[in-house]
């Protein structure tokens, strides 16, 4: 989707649609009451019949002949005082994707809530760039035939106010930079299995980082990984034909120095399991086909960087994919094993269903050399945080009170929500291993609290965060701006986090 700023009045917009708001019980006005002047009172009947009352994300079309567009599409914003910069983005995407399920390839908007709602103009215009660009989109790769719809190409946001140009454009593009991002870690999500191999997504790894300045991309085939020591991840590799990698992408990373102070960076860590069977511990059949999936975190963290890196953040970032898949042969990992990490410590294999969190171990530690100011992994690692959260938000755990709260204050402004869980001692002990330094299971009590203990052993003294997306990284119901399959959570959130860091 290409998406344009112009001056100018929208009620004068020639063009196939144009969008404006109401606020909920309110009468029309700013820009919906310039377009309903030009349509004689129309829509203030309309309201005032109570047919249409601008109840959030309700939308009213209509076939004007007084004015240059060929349809008004009025979208419900919601009580004023609800209303936020998710209720605007939620706006947008409504209006998108009911504008391409009619067909509409061209159309001009109005941003929501820069007056009346509050919000600065290039906030308001970032979320009309990214949920619209977020609700349009399809994932038609594997279709031999393409089904013929057509897509909304081109978005034009008419803003009337020229002293505001500036900072509507740069909200546009910041916008459009994370709503593509986010596509791409969809992409990667929704591809099947036998396409989105460990390889693949190192090649797209590296695709990024040539088509990037400042973007460097670096890969560790498995005999890399065997030199580093990294048996927890080579563990689970074992039973799989395609070979692990570990890759890593670094951004804004300054040579060090000697006496020069080197600014520490986040590091993004994405569990890359690009289908998991469940290994000898094999997971029931049914479902089991959505295991292509359990490589979100992974999509989330190559998303991430795209964008950091098409933005140019000052701060630097590195993110980190561990990726493999966890398959069975003669040669697979089997309950009982203990596998020695790249940190030294050992671990039992209770379960080998329970894998993310060894190849994590791996990555964490290798995090380390970073000398990092914080890591944030992401992983959908239990079934159990689906159990205790449902879809409706993300598991949050961590060792650093001062990097969780920076997480929550990212995730409440992106509404990736979060739900932090307790990290105590006792979670620690149901991990004790009688054979080795600790299992990688500690009972069906805590599941997602104890997986997370265990990670907690590698994360070491650097603050982190570890986020269970589990429950929020695929979706069988279509929201405003999220539509079914991979949903891409953790781009946004992660890239506002490095936006929000210290320069």
């Amino acid at each position: 989707m290409n998406i344009t700023v112009r001056q100018g009045e929208i009620q004068k917009t020639r063009t196939e649609a144009i969008v404006v708001n109401l606020f909920q019980g309110a009468k029309p006005g700013g820009a919906t009451a310039a377009v309903d002047a030009e349509l004689g009172g129309l829509i203030g009947r309309v309201v005032d019949s109570g047919d249409f009352t601008g109840e959030k994300n309700r939308t009213l079309l209509l076939y004007p002949d007084a004015l240059a567009a060929r349809r008004v599409l009025l979208v419900g914003l919601g009580r004023q005082e609800d209303f936020d910069l998710e209720t605007a983005r939620q706006a947008a995407g409504t209006a998108a994707r009911r504008l391409q399920e009619l067909g509409v390839e061209k159309a001009a908007t109005v941003l929501h809530g820069a007056g009346a709602g509050g919000l600065e103009a290039e906030e308001a215009a970032q979320a009309v760039a990214e949920a619209s660009i977020l609700a349009c989109y399809r994932f038609d790769e594997h279709r031999s035939s393409p089904e013929e719809r057509k897509a909304l190409r081109q978005l034009t946001v008419v803003e009337f106010d020229g002293g505001r140009l500036a900072a509507v454009r740069r909200g546009v593009r910041m916008g459009r930079w994370i709503a593509e991002g986010t596509c791409l870690a969809r992409d990667l999500v929704n591809h099947p299995g036998n396409t989105a191999t460990p390889s693949f997504l190192a090649s797209r790894a590296r695709a990024l980082a040539r088509r990037h300045e400042g973007l460097r991309c670096r890969v560790l085939d498995e005999g890399a990984m065997r030199k580093e020591g990294m048996g927890a991840i080579l563990g689970v590799s074992a039973g799989s034909a395609e070979p692990a990698k570990l890759i890593i992408l670094e951004h804004g990373l300054s040579p060090r120095r000697r006496g020069a102070r080197r600014r520490k960076p986040l590091v993004f860590v994405g569990k890359g399991v690009t289908f998991d069977s469940g290994g000898i511990s094999i997971k029931p059949g049914s479902g089991m086909a959505d295991m292509k999936m359990d490589m979100s975190g992974a999509a989330a963290v190559i998303g991430a960087m795209e964008v950091v890196a098409r933005a140019g953040l000052a701060h630097p970032v590195v993110g980190i994919v561990p990726a493999t898949e966890n398959l069975l042969d003669g040669k697979a990992y089997k309950p009982g094993d203990v596998l020695t990490t790249m940190a030294g410590k050992t671990i039992e294999i209770d379960n080998t269903d329970a894998e993310g969190r060894l190849i994590l171990a791996d990555a964490l530690t290798y995090a380390q050399r970073y000398e990092p100011e914080g890591i944030v992994d992401l992983a959908t690692l239990t079934g159990a945080c689906v159990i205790a959260l449902g879809s409706h938000a993300s598991g949050l755990m961590a060792n650093d009170d001062g990097l969780a709260d920076r997480v929550e204050a990212a995730a409440s402004a992106t509404a990736e929500r979060v739900w932090r869980l307790p990290l105590w001692p006792e979670y620690r002990r149901q991990i004790r291993s009688q054979v080795a330094d600790m299992k990688n299971t500690g009972g069906r009590e805590g599941g997602a609290i104890t997986a997370a203990a265990l990670l907690a052993e590698f994360a070491g003294d650097t603050p982190w965060v570890h986020l269970d997306i589990a429950g929020t990284a695929w979706t069988d119901r279509a929201r405003a701006y999220v539509p079914r399959g991979g949903v891409g959570v953790g781009v946004r959130l992660l890239v506002e986090l490095a936006r929000r860091s210290r320069k």
